[in-house]
């Protein structure tokens, strides 16, 4: 009996337990004029008190929707209803497609150290396929001998896709033999970042939560590229959910000093392919991740105008900022693999049906080109490369034009557009408490700033889009003026700047710093119109030689001292 009867009293104990638990629950969802009050700093912001009483009730009916909204699982490919168009109002944009002219090489040959084919341009490799000079069987061998051996070296690999490789490599070989050529990528073995989605492996994004993560499609800039006989050997790394050169295994290494990053977030797709360890890569930028590891690197990356590039089946950051393009060892590599992956699918809503023009054996004289003269001018890394690459392009007789950015808006103030929007694409890894996985913890770092913006109310986000709006309406009146404007890769807030406005970028190698280091310079055009910065970064490139550079340690035959 007396068993029963604690029994009873602890029953009775567990019900007003719970019953407390649950009036706590109901006071902690009120809403309080003082807490209103903390708010208002947070928004710096300021009402009276009746404002503030009127406005409880209100507060507490949005906080129970969002709790709805939350209940819905949203994976990060769902798109965001709204598509942002980097076109302003009332501007047309040139719809007739021209005939491609190409600057292709004379004929070259498979060098006896088989390892210098290894940094080959796309347009060498492509001549040496097409004629018949090498098989895609023995370029595919090649590079994965070269994953295998320096990738540690580098950490720039995921995953290896070498059985898919040696597939697409044989049948690239045998359509060959049978008179069918795809075209200029035909047989070239090339890498992924890996935040785009291959069926039968892994898509890590570069982050210890997402580490097993599969999917079961292809991602529609992979099929792209199977159509163009391209080979896919390696899911290369990238900064833990494309930022920075620091994932779940380690830090990417610039080829030029292993002891400093790569710079991300295509970390690994640009050490990979100056490395010579890959024909080519895809990276993508949101704000600097295809300029910046290109830059730290020596390679040469063109990130699309937006909406050039489908980007299904990629992992979603930005959806109004998201660029996908590639990284080669010359402007017209980029240019020939930019031909093979733009243009709509149906899926990326935001993709537009636009001509790709480009004329490589143009007379760049020809071209009207102005150069933003204040950036050039500030102390900055690389000022004196700038300074010498801007001779030279005079030198080939181009008139270039002193011109400045407008600075009437706050640019460095808009960036709650992004961080907006890649909080809510990694809303639930923030809800999950699974952001402390995540190797980099700073202030600055993902899981902080996803945190962060969950604070920035949805009026701001939207008052920074219409600022926006005026910003690209004033670079694309100042831009128009010309065919390409030369820059600074990190000149102030350009890289911000035309991120923002979605404006296409060139950036290329144009030397060494004091400690060997690769400096760039880029190549800025209009809306839709890559073809202008290629044809000048691609004369430029004719002029010089600093893309035919590489790290010699990657030679293969390389002895250190």
């Amino acid at each position: 009996m007396r068993k029963i009867k604690n029994l009873f009293i602890l029953f009775l104990l567990i019900l007003f337990s719970f019953a407390c638990k649950q009036k706590d629950n109901k006071e902690e969802q009120k809403i309080t004029k003082k807490d209103i009050s903390h708010a208002e700093k947070l928004i710096n912001l300021q009402f009276d008190e009746s404002e503030k009483d009127s406005m409880t009730d209100g507060l507490l009916s949005q906080r129970k929707s969002f709790d709805k909204i939350r209940e819905v699982n949203l994976p990060n490919k769902t798109p965001y209803a709204l598509h942002f168009n980097p076109v302003p109002s009332g501007e047309q944009i040139q719809i007739a497609q021209k005939p491609i002219k190409w600057d292709m090489p004379g004929k070259n040959s498979v060098p006896k150290d088989i390892n210098k084919l290894a940094f080959y341009s796309v347009p060498e490799l492509a001549y040496l396929i097409k004629n018949r000079k090498i098989t895609s069987v023995e370029l595919t061998k090649l590079y994965l001998k070269r994953l295998k051996k320096y990738s540690d070296t580098l950490n720039c690999l995921i995953t290896l896709t070498e059985e898919r490789a040696m597939k697409q490599a044989r049948k690239a070989d045998e359509e060959l033999s049978k008179g069918k050529y795809r075209g200029q990528l035909h047989g070239i073995p090339y890498g992924l970042k890996d935040l785009v989605s291959v069926k039968g492996y892994k898509t890590t994004w570069g982050a210890a939560p997402f580490k097993e993560q599969q999917f079961q499609e292809n991602a529609t800039i992979v099929n792209k590229l199977d159509e163009a006989g391209a080979v896919l050997i390696a899911k290369l790394s990238l900064g833990a959910l494309a930022m920075g050169d620091v994932w779940f295994e380690e830090k990417t290494r610039n080829p030029w000093d292993i002891n400093q990053g790569s710079s991300g977030s295509s970390a690994g797709s640009a050490a990979a392919t100056t490395a010579g360890l890959v024909g080519f890569s895809i990276g993508t930028e949101t704000y600097g991740s295809i300029v910046s590891p290109s830059t730290r690197c020596g390679a040469s990356g063109l990130r699309p105008t937006f909406g050039r590039v489908s980007r299904y089946g990629t992992m979603a950051l930005s959806w109004s900022m998201d660029k996908i393009g590639p990284i080669c060892r010359s402007a017209q590599g980029c240019a020939m693999v930019f031909n093979s992956i733009n243009g709509p699918d149906g899926k990326d809503q935001s993709v537009k049906e636009y001509p790709f023009n480009v004329n490589l054996k143009k007379d760049v004289k020809k071209l009207k080109i102005g150069y933003l003269k204040n950036l050039f001018y500030q102390d900055y890394r690389g000022r004196g490369q700038d300074s010498l690459a801007l001779e030279t392009i005079k030198k080939m007789g181009v008139k270039l034009h002193p011109i400045s950015l407008p600075d009437s808006i706050p640019v460095g103030s808009l960036l709650p557009i992004l961080e907006a929007e890649a909080a809510s694409a990694f809303d639930k890894l923030t809800r999950s408490g699974r952001d402390d996985e995540l190797v980099r913890q700073t202030k600055n770092a993902w899981p902080n700033l996803f945190r962060t913006a969950r604070f920035i109310p949805a009026v701001e986000y939207i008052r920074a889009n219409r600022l926006r709006s005026v910003l690209m309406q004033q670079i694309h009146a100042l831009f128009k003026k010309y065919d390409v404007i030369i820059s600074p890769s990190f000149g102030g807030y350009q890289l911000l700047t035309t991120n923002l406005t979605g404006h296409p970028c060139v950036v290329v190698p144009n030397g060494f710093d004091e400690k060997g280091h690769p400096t760039s310079i880029s190549f800025l055009g209009n809306l839709y119109d890559e073809g202008s910065p290629l044809e000048l970064a691609n004369a430029f490139q004719k002029a010089t030689s600093f893309e035919d550079k590489h790290p010699e340690k990657f030679d293969g035959n390389y002895k250190p001292e």
